[in-house]
């Protein structure tokens, strides 16, 4: 049995609603957040994605729907589907990886699975260059990696709604820096798309519950020193909240021709953790306009 949605009563509602809960939910772990967590995860995967300001939350139909909006993953045109990227950034230096999956389980539901790394290797380490007599060995130069990691869990399911789509992300971070330290995290994003008429409409909110990093530092003694005798601070293990992040979109397709279509979507990130250099800014919203 179908039934009609009328965006007028719905669309206004709903956002209110996703808006209501992050704002309500964000004050009291806004002060124990730093901004910018898991920022790899904020980069964007996908030729259409990249080349459209990352502007996807409504109009992403493919395997990529994991990353931007896992409602999307709905709109698959095969059964199943998979995708790669590989780029570089820093004239090669940071390696930049992402690869998904998802299949088709029935008329309306669909599961997927994606994977990203951004990563930086051989690092130099020169923590022990200098030995015990003051002598400098650049023989006890070694190299290490830092990267960072996102494993994320997708499931999209019609709920029976014409022209209503909603998805949801279990996702497992994980970041480590060589043999120093590492951090294990595990967070929730939930999304929905709705289409009404020519336009497309979608919100999606990001570590809805927010992610926790707990991060665990492995040091030597020798390493200890050095930290102390150069006047760096002593990272201590602890937790690293990343703060809900909301995403509007509205896209739309326009046809001049059978061979020439433009598609165009807005988005605004909404983001809790402060203030940021973006168009509208505030302590802690800050409001991030971008259209592609």
């Amino acid at each position: 049995m179908k039934f009609t949605l009328r965006p007028p009563v719905f669309m206004p509602q709903a956002c209110l609603i996703v808006i209501a809960i992050v704002l309500f939910s964000t004050p009291i772990r806004a002060q124990l957040a730093p901004k910018y967590s898991n920022e790899f995860l904020a980069i964007g995967v996908g030729a259409r994605g990249l080349s459209m300001a990352n502007c996807q939350v409504s109009a992403v139909n493919d395997v990529t729907s994991g990353y931007w909006n896992p409602a999307g993953l709905l709109k698959l045109k095969a059964p199943m589907q998979a995708g790669l990227m590989h780029s570089e950034y820093f004239a090669g230096i940071a390696k930049y990886d992402f690869a998904g999956f998802a299949k088709r389980i029935d008329s309306s539901s669909v599961v997927g699975v994606s994977i990203i790394r951004f990563g930086v290797d051989d690092i130099p380490n020169t923590t022990e260059l200098i030995d015990a007599q003051g002598n400098w060995d650049y023989d006890r130069i070694t190299t290490f990696g830092a990267a960072d990691y996102a494993f994320i869990f997708s499931y999209a399911r019609d709920l029976g709604i014409e022209n209503l789509r909603v998805g949801g992300n279990a996702k497992i971070v994980r970041r480590k820096v060589g043999d120093f330290g590492g951090a294990w995290g595990f967070g929730l994003d939930a999304g929905l798309q709705y289409d009404y008429k020519s336009w497309n409409f979608a919100a999606m909110v990001r570590d809805v519950t927010s992610t926790f990093n707990a991060w665990s530092f492995n040091l030597s003694d020798e390493v200890k020193d050095v930290f102390t005798t150069t006047g760096n601070e002593l990272p201590d293990n602890g937790l690293e909240i990343t703060l809900p992040k909301m995403i509007l979109g509205a896209a739309r397709t326009f046809s001049f021709s059978e061979k020439f279509t433009l598609l165009a979507e807005l988005d605004m990130d909404w983001t809790f953790d402060g203030k940021r250099n973006v168009l509208i800014k505030s302590n802690p919203l800050s409001i991030d306009p971008h259209l592609g």
